[in-house]
């Protein structure tokens, strides 16, 4: 049985907001290369959402880059461009899960920045923020 675009679009989202929650959590428990890596994961699953909702499509994503998904958006939805910043958070899609991504170091030593995690929620749930808004009466 297909999906709908929409239902597609949905569990994408709510999908999105659960890893955000889970990033949090890690977050909180300073364990901050895990959620580093699942902040950029929610961040890239709300803006699949939108575009699997908007475009009305059952077309699959198959970039994991942020950069390529907000342009995407954006040329879609202005709006979208004060969410630019959050291409940021690409840089957390590799480094944070593998131990000869950065040479000498390991990621569960080596992002140990409260701030620099704190700083990735905030690009996340402003994304998720807005997907949300844009996808709620489609």
């Amino acid at each position: 049985m297909r999906r709908g675009a929409k239902d597609e679009g949905e569990r994408w989202l709510i999908h999105a907001k659960d890893e955000f929650q889970d990033a949090d959590e890690l977050r909180i428990r300073n364990r901050f290369y895990l959620a580093l890596f699942h902040f950029q994961q929610s961040a890239e699953k709300a803006l699949k959402a939108y575009l699997y909702t908007i475009l009305a499509s059952e077309e699959v994503f198959f970039t994991h880059s942020i950069s390529e998904l907000v342009q995407l958006a954006e040329e879609l939805d202005a709006d979208f461009e004060e969410v630019r910043k959050v291409s940021k958070l690409d840089q957390y899609y590799s480094p944070t899960r593998y131990p000869n991504s950065l040479p000498g170091d390991v990621p569960s030593r080596f992002y140990n920045d409260p701030e620099e995690a704190l700083d990735a929620m905030y690009l996340a749930k402003k994304v998720i923020d807005l997907v949300e808004r844009k996808i709620e009466g489609v």
